[in-house]
C-alpha cells in the first residue's frame, strides 16, 4: 500500500498527524503508518483519555511536597505561585508545540535535533533519563515505605500491613516491592500505546482526588472543632537569606507540573490532535485545582509542623473519630495512585533510552526484543535502586529537580529564542527570557541552599 493510498483511506486524519508518517526526524516515536499497520483496531485515543494521561503524567510525587511550600511562601503568595506556574508550564508547552508543527518534528527530542542538531536531542534523552529515573525510583521508595515501613533516625515507622498483620516475611519492603513491580509494574509497562493506560490514569487521578477528598474532611472537621490555628498569610522573609530561600520552592513547583516529555506521544495518538492544545489546558486546570486545595487544607491542617513530604504527617494521631482508619486511606489510596503513574512517567523513559542507545532502529513497537530487553533492563535498575538506596531525595533535589527545570523551562525557551523558522513574537522571547532567569537563578539558590544545609550537617559537632 502506498503513503497515497493511506492518506486517502485515512483523510479523517489531521494534516498534522500524516506530516508524522513520513517525518524521519523524530526516531524515539513509530511511524504512523506502521502503527496504524500493526494495530488496525485503533482508530485514535480521545479527548478524555488524552486528559487523563496529561494529568496522571503531571500529579505524582511532587503533590506530596505542595503544602510545605505553603509554609516557606505562606497561604496567598503559596496559591498564586501554584497558578502563576500552570499557567508558565501553559506557555512552554505552546511552544513546544507550535515550534513542532512549523518543524514537522513527531517528538521533543526531534525538535530539539531540528533546532541544535544530534547533541541538542541527546542532551534532552539525558534530562529525561535522569528526572525519570529519579522520578521512578522515589516513587517505588514512597510505596515501599507506604506498605512496608522504614527506619529514619534510629526510628521504625510502620507500614500499612505492617500495622494489620504485624511483621511478617511477606510484608517486608523487598518483597512488597518485588510482587508489585512483577504484578503491577511490569504488565503496565509492557504497553506500547500510551493510550492504552487511558483507564489506569482515570484511576489514578481519582485515587488523587480521594486523598484530597480526606484532607479536606479532616480539615473541615477541626476547623469545625476549632482546633487548627490560622495560618500564615504571607512568607516570613526577614533578611537577604530568609529571602533567598523562598526561591528553593521553585523547582518543587516545576517538578509538579513536569509533563512536557509525554505531550507529543499523546499528541500523535489524539484522533484529531488539533485538540492538543485544549488537552493541555484541561489537565493543567484539573492539576492545579487539585494542587491548590491539597496545599491549602494540608497546610491548614498540619500548620508549622507540614513536614516536606506530608504524607509523613498522616502517621501520627490526628485527633478526631476513625482518624487511624483515615491515615491507612489517605496512605494506601497515595500508594495505589503511585503505582498507576509508573507506567506513564516510564513510558517516555523507554522510548528516550531507545532513541539514545539505537538513533538508526527501526521504531521500539515493532521489535519485540528490544522493547523487552529496554524495559526489563530499567525496570530492574529502578527496583535496585529502591531497595539499596536509602534515601534519594537529597539526590533527587540535586538531579531530578534541575533536569525537570531544563525540560520544562530552559529548553522551551532556548528553541524559542534560538527561532530557527521565524515564528517567535517580540512577546516569546521577553517570555522566555524570563523563564530561563527564574530557572537558573531559582535552581542555583537551592543547589546552594541545599548544600550548605548538608555541610552544615556534617560539620556540626555530634553529640
Amino acid at each position: 500500500m502506498t503513503i497515497g493510498s493511506l492518506k486517502h483511506s485515512k483523510e479523517k486524519k489531521s494534516r498534522r498527524s500524516k506530516q508524522a508518517v513520513v517525518d524521519e526526524q523524530s526516531p524515539l516515536l513509530p511511524t504512523k503508518h506502521k502503527e496504524d499497520a500493526g494495530f488496525d483496531e485503533f482508530d485514535g485515543a480521545s479527548f478524555s483519555g488524552a486528559v487523563f494521561n496529561l494529568s496522571t503524567t503531571i500529579v505524582g510525587a511532587g503533590i506530596m511536597a505542595l503544602p510545605a511550600t505553603m509554609k516557606s511562601l505562606g497561604l496567598i503568595l503559596g496559591i498564586a505561585m501554584i497558578v502563576f506556574m500552570a499557567f508558565l508550564t501553559e506557555s512552554s508547552i505552546e511552544l513546544l508545540i507550535r515550534f513542532s508543527r512549523t518543524s514537522k518534528s513527531a517528538s521533543y527530542g526531534g525538535l530539539m535535533g531540528d533546532t541544535f542538531g544530534k547533541y541538542g536531542k541527546m542532551l534532552l534523552q539525558i534530562c529525561v533519563l535522569v528526572n525519570n529515573i529519579g522520578v521512578l525510583v522515589v516513587y517505588m521508595i514512597i510505596i515501599g515505605d507506604v506498605l512496608s515501613g522504614t527506619n529514619s533516625s534510629g526510628v521504625h515507622h510502620a507500614g500499612v500491613l505492617e500495622e494489620w498483620f504485624g511483621a511478617q516475611w511477606w510484608n517486608s519492603r523487598f518483597f512488597i516491592l518485588l510482587v508489585t513491580t512483577l504484578g503491577i509494574f511490569a504488565p503496565l509497562a509492557s504497553l506500547k500505546r500510551i493510550d492504552s493506560l487511558r483507564f489506569t490514569s482515570a484511576l489514578s487521578v481519582a485515587l488523587a482526588v480521594v486523598f484530597l477528598v480526606v484532607t479536606v474532611g479532616i480539615t473541615v472537621f477541626k476547623l469545625m472543632n476549632g482546633t487548627i490555628l490560622m495560618p500564615r498569610l504571607l512568607p516570613d522573609a526577614y533578611d537577604l537569606t530568609s529571602f533567598l530561600k523562598l526561591f528553593t520552592v521553585v523547582p518543587i513547583l516545576v517538578t509538579a507540573y513536569i509533563c512536557h516529555y509525554n505531550v507529543h506521544s499523546i499528541e500523535n495518538e489524539l484522533e484529531d490532535n488539533t485538540q492538543i492544545r485544549a488537552v493541555v489546558q484541561s489537565s493543567l486546570a484539573l492539576c492545579s485545582t487539585v494542587y491548590v486545595l491539597t496545599s491549602l487544607f494540608g497546610f491548614l491542617l498540619f500548620g508549622d509542623a507540614t513536614l516536606d513530604d506530608v504524607l509523613a504527617n498522616f502517621d501520627t494521631n490526628l485527633g478526631i473519630p476513625l482518624g487511624s482508619l483515615l491515615n491507612d486511606v489517605v496512605r494506601v489510596s497515595y500508594a495505589a495512585h503511585l503505582m498507576l503513574v509508573f507506567p506513564i512517567v516510564f513510558y517516555p523513559l523507554r522510548l528516550n533510552l531507545d532513541g539514545l542507545l539505537f538513533p538508526s532502529a527501526r521504531p521500539l513497537t515493532f521489535d519485540n526484543l528490544r522493547f523487552a530487553l529496554i524495559s526489563s533492563g530499567l525496570i530492574a535498575v529502578i527496583f535496585l535502586g529502591a531497595n539499596f538506596i536509602p534515601s534519594i531525595w537529597d539526590a533527587f533535589q540535586f538531579t531530578g529537580a534541575t533536569a525537570a527545570v531544563c525540560i520544562g523551562f530552559i529548553f522551551p525557551a532556548a528553541v524559542t529564542l534560538r527561532d530557527r523558522y521565524g515564528i517567535a513574537t517580540k512577546k516569546d522571547k521577553i517570555l522566555c527570557i524570563f523563564m530561563i532567569v527564574l530557572a537558573v537563578f531559582s535552581n542555583v539558590v537551592a543547589i546552594y541552599s541545599d548544600a550548605y544545609a548538608l555541610i552544615k550537617k556534617s560539620s556540626s559537632p555530634r553529640e
